[in-house]
């Protein structure tokens, strides 16, 4: 099994592409390979396949955060299965991951949320779509400085407080104020869970 996240940015055209559209890319390229394995396309849609199906939900917080950092956002679909089509991009792979995922983000606009999965195990789904949307409520909001605390804190989890602090030029208790703000606690609690669960379907 696999995951496949698809996505289009929200409020792109509010900035010129050339002030998110470099380092978007390079956020991406720590996830693999571009174009066979993350591809951006028409401007502001993408394709990222994450081989490891339990890194897929903190792969779309990242890429959350990041853009809230930049006062962008995306509207992003998980889709769990297989790849039963290897291409030379992305957007031209298949399988039943590619279709979960496609077929979901079709209906995110429809649904308000700018964040679900699909895995066609119902009992998984809404469950974790449940958790998602009570999630979004704060994570929707996220202010420009707690989008930076928590794109340090995922991509560099053994720092502390103080660590984090130097990255981001402030003492250790305006860190303290960040995570508390960002809910990051919460939104690590709900990582945990997704991959407790996504294990037990993946068996």
């Amino acid at each position: 099994m696999i995951s496949v996240i698809t996505g289009d940015i929200i409020g792109s055209r509010q900035l010129k592409s050339k002030d998110w559209i470099e380092s978007l890319k390079k956020l991406f390229s720590q996830f693999g390979k571009n174009p066979s394995e993350w591809e951006i396309y028409r401007g502001d849609e993408f394709q990222i396949e994450i081989k490891n199906p339990e890194e897929a939900l903190l792969t779309t917080l990242l890429i959350k955060a990041y853009l809230r950092s930049i006062k962008l956002d995306a509207r992003m679909s998980i889709g769990f299965g297989d790849k039963t089509y290897t291409a030379k991009k992305i957007s031209e792979s298949n399988g039943t991951a590619f279709i979960n995922s496609g077929e979901l983000f079709e209906t995110l606009k429809k649904q308000k949320t700018t964040l679900a999965l699909k895995s066609g195990n119902l009992d998984f789904d809404t469950k974790l779509n449940l958790m998602l949307r009570l999630s979004l409520t704060f994570m929707d909001n996220w202010l420009v400085p707690s989008a930076k605390f928590i794109v340090i804190a995922v991509q560099n989890p053994t720092l502390s407080q103080e660590g984090i602090g130097i990255k981001l030029g402030i003492n250790q208790a305006a860190v303290s104020r960040r995570q508390k703000r960002a809910q990051y606690d919460l939104m690590m609690d709900l990582d945990r869970y997704f991959r407790s669960q996504i294990k037990e379907i993946t068996l």
